[in-house]
């Protein structure tokens, strides 16, 4: 039973009630000033404790309800609260893009959270401000995340963008990036260093050796300038370096192995060195990508052309991970080494030309053709076998010839018509006695005995021994010619 009574006596102090609510747990709520009103909503928490208890009043609608009443600020920071594991950067860079679609859409709770509202003011956005599809996509992925996170803590029932479509980046290209080729990196690399010029408080040396690393670890900006003496393992086989989580973009420990000359280099470049200091302090905030332009112009590269731009990303990781797949990496070794999670975005990384498919090509191994093979001579034996064939050299025989069953005629007449005995087919064709008509013995190798005839028809019989390897049906298809 709810009681009613006030803190401390007077005509216009509020009445209190107290109740149990369905969880056994005793509550306080302020009243009003009149006793009535404030007995009768004592009556309805009563009323709903008691329908909640039995079931009717689902607790998590209720919770579901009294969120929606938040103010949607207060529910964004509490999610900044939750993002501990991620950069300051990216945390920061995400509630901009939050609150600047609930200021465009002027949303005030959660339940005025509209997907198409959402769409329509990314839209309008796209063509005031000129942003590109990728950078759309990032605004509607930090909204989608933040609506992800109040369904997850029960603040909403369901995403209300769940399903909103991204735009396809690959027709709006904004900042399209190249990789350089190993002689314009090296080119980049005596450039800085024969520069004599400080740029972005580095000296020429300093930006060498940044681009080297850039180069033959693939390591981005941040995990460069995180790197210590500590961080390298030049001892070990094999020889390792090892970036941190808290400096590593997907928060994790990372150990990637060395290059072999590039341990010759760190040998030298650490000496003098304290295991704790960073090797290019504060890299992470400063403009690389004036550093590269400036020493690529000093060599002689464009710093952008028609294949895209060639800052500090590109002509280091970009650089790195193309140069591994043509020098024979497989794509999974690419993929782990350039620490992705998916191998679509080590693609994104590759950039092959029609110069590398060429060379791929030229590279593929020809069949190997033994010209000596059996089956050589076999073709050789059965080109000769149709020509002959084709030829159709028919030899007549005299009229008052002997019968065919003399055998000494018969190797008279294969002397006279083959005296060198080749193995070239031809037909013997006899006139019969008492008839005008030619008889045909039959299509045989020379050296053979002549087969039976058949009159007014041309057959023969191949003796199939003479040709290496070739097959009785193959002498079968002849004889049906």
């Amino acid at each position: 039973m709810a009681s009613i009574f006030k803190r401390r006596p007077g005509k216009h102090e509020p009445y209190v009630i107290q109740y149990v609510d369905h969880f056994g747990k005793r509550r306080t709520k302020k009243g009003f000033t009149d006793k009535g009103l404030t007995e009768q909503l004592a009556a309805k928490l009563e009323g709903e404790t008691r329908l909640r208890s039995t079931g009717m009043i689902d607790p998590m609608q209720d919770r579901y309800a009294s969120q929606k009443l938040i103010p949607i600020e207060r529910h964004i920071e509490e999610f900044e609260e939750t993002r501990g594991e991620s950069t300051e950067r990216y945390v920061k860079l995400m509630l901009a893009r939050v609150r600047l679609i609930v200021e465009a859409c002027e949303f005030r709770t959660l339940t005025d959270i509209d997907g198409e509202k959402i769409q329509a003011s990314l839209r309008k956005l796209q063509k005031t401000e000129d942003i590109g599809a990728r950078t759309y996509n990032h605004y509607l992925q930090a909204f989608d995340t933040f609506c992800n996170w109040c369904v997850t803590t029960k603040r909403l029932l369901h995403n209300p963008l769940s399903g909103a479509r991204r735009l396809n980046t690959a027709v709006d290209v904004r900042h399209e990036r190249r990789a350089l080729t190993t002689e314009e990196v090296s080119k980049l690399i005596t450039s800085a260093r024969g520069s004599g010029i400080r740029i972005q408080t580095f000296s020429g040396e300093q930006r060498a050796r940044i681009y080297t690393l850039a180069y033959m670890t693939g390591l981005r900006k941040k995990e460069i300038g995180s790197l210590t003496p500590k961080s390298f393992h030049l001892e070990s086989i094999p020889p390792t370096l090892t970036v941190e989580a808290a400096c590593s973009k997907h928060r994790r420990e990372d150990v990637l192995p060395l290059h072999p000359d590039l341990v010759e280099m760190l040998k030298i470049w650490l000496r003098g060195i304290k295991p704790g200091e960073k090797l290019f302090p504060n890299l992470e905030r400063k403009k690389t990508h004036t550093m590269v332009r400036k020493d690529l112009e000093r060599a002689g590269i464009p710093y952008e052309n028609e294949d895209g731009i060639a800052d500090f990303h590109a002509s280091g990781r970009h650089t790195h991970i193309t140069e591994l797949l043509r020098n024979g990496a497989t794509l999974p070794e690419a993929k782990e080494l350039a620490r992705h999670s998916d191998v679509n975005m080590t693609m994104r990384y590759t950039h092959i030309g029609l110069n590398d498919q060429a060379k791929a090509v030229a590279n593929l191994p020809s069949p190997k053709q033994n010209f000596n093979s059996s089956s050589t001579k076999l073709d050789g034996c059965i080109k000769q076998a149709v020509t002959a064939a084709l030829q159709m050299r028919c030899i007549l025989c005299s009229a008052e010839s002997q019968p065919e069953s003399d055998s000494d005629s018969k190797e008279e007449d294969q002397k006279r018509h083959n005296p060198c005995q080749g193995k070239g087919y031809v037909v013997l064709c006899r006139r019969s006695s008492g008839s005008d008509k030619t008889r045909v013995t039959g299509l045989e190798p020379a050296a053979s005995n002549v087969t039976g005839w058949r009159s007014n028809q041309l057959s023969y019989t191949p003796n199939i021994g003479e040709l290496p390897g070739l097959s009785a049906s193959l002498g079968a298809d002849f004889a049906g010619k």
